[in-house]
């Protein structure tokens, strides 16, 4: 199985946040594959460190995803592509969100 790596999945394994289950970590660590991280989660990293949402340091968070052994997923054409065949919820309209699944 493929592992892809929400955002907030990918940010609390590398700092060891608590909000990590330890059912999800043993899914992450038991993988087969090396679990995916979107580029897309870190362009919204980026955005939210500057805007003050959060506190981060991007370059040791790419250096530490490289050394964990993940992978990088690039944001390619057929994945935009895919957003537009994407229901539209009210109540969730993250942009990053919808590229995570559109790229899943």
């Amino acid at each position: 199985m493929k592992l892809l790596l929400d955002t907030h999945l990918a940010f609390w394994w590398q700092t060891g946040d608590p909000r990590l289950t330890q059912n999800i970590r043993a899914v992450i660590e038991n993988s087969i594959q090396p679990p995916f991280v979107s580029r897309a989660s870190l362009w919204e990293l980026t955005i939210k460190a500057g805007l003050g949402k959060l506190r981060i340091d991007l370059p040791t968070f790419i250096a530490q995803v490289d050394a964990m052994g993940f992978a990088w997923l690039p944001i390619e054409n057929a994945h935009i592509l895919q957003i537009s065949q994407l229901p539209i919820f009210a109540d969730h309209k993250n942009p990053f969100d919808r590229l995570l699944v559109a790229q899943s």
